[in-house]
């Protein structure tokens, strides 16, 4: 330890940091500083972090606030902190989170570490098949509406470091810079896009959800990513008890349910068969709803299950639309491959995990991008059923070109 700083914060963790962030890339924040240029006097602005942050006097700058559209419609505000803030998050992360991590939930699944979206869906499903009714649960604002008063109660509650909490405060405090440049202070929240963010945002619906479900209704499953989540019920007047109870509760937190997206589902199959407007809904990108399947013997029946959610296949819809690869007549297959293929892989892995026939109507729209940019590229190829029948023969013959052709889903011809 330096004996001259009033706090013992290890260089070895500041350059940890560093790393981890490079590795989670991120655009510039308001000093319009990319990772790259941050490098060009690394050792140096590293230095300035850690010998700021030990003495004290390390102050944040405004958060660049960015409007990012919702798959559901409207904007959510992202908040980007500058590279040399997101190390100093960092920082405070590395040390903090250890101390919490333990204490949390197993159905809370949202960034954190061991745990992904595809945990919660898979839980979800199995209870799904057990629990006739269900809760759609949705916050409204999370991440902008998280009273600091609470907050801070809590971390305090788990770290006696004074300055994490001196940091952790700062950073609460630290204005937004809006597009047009102007500062706006913040009173509450915690901005959704900061490195220390989620951590706090777990913390604080630990308190909030987590830990009062686990007092107050024991016998209700439950699974939680963030701001997003669904309580499982045996019948119709349970549901509608307990959700009065929680809407109770998040008053008391200084919290509010989204009343548009909170609804009570009727979780309706083959052995299920009651009457109920509400017998879908949507989590994570996938909507579980009646679904036909087969068993193993072939036989047909109704399921209830998950599948990618229209929200989520019309926006990957705009994604493939926006790459605008029929203007894109000066580049090769070979290039159209490695531009393409980490996106969609990703879709698969994603998208792909329950049933996955439902995603490949999505994935054939990438076969009529292609198609378009055959017809427009090569002269040959003009007519939709020739660019069609070469992109089927290419398919066969290259199939490793494209995720989905892996799959077998070849290029109709037509």
């Amino acid at each position: 330890m330096d004996k001259t700083k009033p706090y013992d914060i290890s260089k070895q963790t500041v350059w940890e940091a560093y790393q981890r962030v490079k590795a989670n890339k991120g655009a510039a924040g308001v000093d319009e500083e990319t990772i790259g240029e941050f490098e060009k006097d690394l050792k140096g602005n590293l230095y300035k972090i850690w010998n700021r942050m030990s003495s004290g006097s390390y102050f944040p700058p405004a958060v660049k606030a960015v409007e990012i559209p919702k798959k559901s419609g409207g904007v959510r505000i992202l908040g980007i902190p500058t590279v040399a803030d997101r190390v100093a998050q960092m920082v405070v992360k590395m040390y903090f989170e250890p101390k919490v991590e333990p204490i949390f939930a197993a159905d809370s699944y949202g960034y954190r570490p061991g745990k992904s979206a595809i945990d919660a869906l898979r839980i979800t499903r199995e209870r799904c098949w057990r629990y006739d009714w269900l809760i759609e649960l949705d916050i409204r604002k999370l991440f902008d509406r998280i009273d600091h008063g609470l907050l801070m109660k809590a971390v305090r509650k788990h770290t006696d470091s004074a300055w994490e909490i001196l940091y952790i405060e700062r950073w609460l405090k630290a204005p937004f810079q809006m597009q047009d440049g102007s500062l706006v202070e913040r009173t509450m929240g915690t901005p959704q896009g900061g490195v220390v963010s989620p951590v706090l945002a777990n913390l604080f619906m630990h308190y909030a959800f987590d830990e009062w479900m686990k007092r107050e209704h024991p016998n209700n499953p439950w699974a939680r990513y963030a701001d997003d989540g669904v309580i499982h019920c045996r019948t119709q007047k349970e549901a509608e008890s307990l959700l009065i109870d929680l809407g109770e509760r998040f008053k008391q937190c200084k919290l509010e349910l989204n009343t548009e997206k909170t609804r009570i589902v009727y979780c309706k199959d083959d052995d299920r068969r009651r009457n109920y407007p509400e017998t879908s809904f949507d989590f994570l990108g996938y909507t579980f709803r009646p679904r036909r399947s087969r068993n193993r013997w072939g036989k047909c029946f109704i399921n209830f299950s998950p599948a990618v959610s229209n929200a989520a296949s019309k926006a990957m819809r705009q994604k493939i639309h926006g790459w605008r690869i029929h203007l894109k007549s000066d580049v090769g297959i070979d290039d159209l491959s490695r531009m393409i293929n980490p996106v969609e892989r990703g879709w698969i892995n994603y998208y792909g995990r329950f049933y996955k026939s439902q995603l490949y109507s999505v994935l054939r729209y990438i076969d009529g991008a292609l198609i378009l940019w055959a017809r427009r590229k090569y002269k040959k190829l003009t007519s939709k059923k020739r660019a069609s029948v070469w992109l089927g023969r290419l398919a066969r013959n290259r199939p490793e070109l494209f995720a989905h052709w892996q799959m077998g889903i070849l290029p109709t011809v037509g």
